[in-house]
């Protein structure tokens, strides 16, 4: 049996990756592609607890460290449980955010080390990378912008200020330099339909579906 393939969505607050990620997934049923659709952090029970401690509020502030360490702990969880099983079985894997959230989130915005980023990816990803990586790009006024319009209380994450989300947008931007044949970057400013065709064009020509 073939391997199944591992598409993540990356991109800050407010590009849209739930909707488009939706999109591309009845977009693959409908050419008969077995999947399944999961997030980070999350996707498993453990990950998910972890989830809301990574994501709510707190006081005193979790150390920057121990939010790293947490991302990776629930990466860990999911991937045993949830992504090389289905990789394995030859389904198709989505997941909204994956290992380049670190480089972003811990890394530019948290300005972690990425060297030490980068042992952790080593050690618990032990070479298993995505086939491909859709990032929806957008500035951090245009993001923040839409998702104030359509969620409830900002979690712990929504909270930061427009600058620690241009150093997580610019981070997210460099991955990609540095690795065009696996990172699309996608205009997360045009309509959900364009995004959608530009998503699947990419797709389409990459595993040709």
């Amino acid at each position: 049996m073939a391997r199944g393939k591992f598409i993540t969505f990356e991109g800050i607050e407010g590009v849209g990756k739930t909707t488009q990620i939706q999109r591309l997934s009845a977009w693959l049923h409908a050419r008969e592609c077995p999947l399944i659709v999961t997030r980070e952090p999350g996707g498993t029970t453990l990950g998910e607890r972890l989830r809301e401690l990574l994501l709510a509020p707190s006081e005193p502030p979790m150390a920057n460290l121990t939010e790293l360490l947490l991302m990776f702990a629930a990466r860990a969880e999911h991937l045993s449980q949830i992504i090389r099983p289905n990789l394995e079985a030859g389904n198709w894997v989505l997941s909204d955010r994956f290992v380049d959230a670190s480089y972003a989130y811990q890394g530019g915005g948290r300005q972690i080390s990425f060297a030490n980023i980068t042992t952790l990816e080593q050690w618990v990803l032990a070479g298993l990378a995505p086939d491909m990586t859709i990032l929806l790009d957008a500035t951090p006024e245009i993001g923040l912008r839409r998702a104030a319009a359509r969620r409830g209380a900002p979690d712990r994450f929504e909270q930061e200020r427009v600058d620690f989300y241009r150093r997580v947008r610019q981070a997210y931007l460099a991955r990609a330099e540095a690795e065009p044949g696996r990172v699309v970057v996608i205009d997360a400013t045009a309509s959900e339909d364009q995004v959608a065709a530009a998503i699947a064009r990419a797709v389409a020509a990459r595993f040709s579906v």
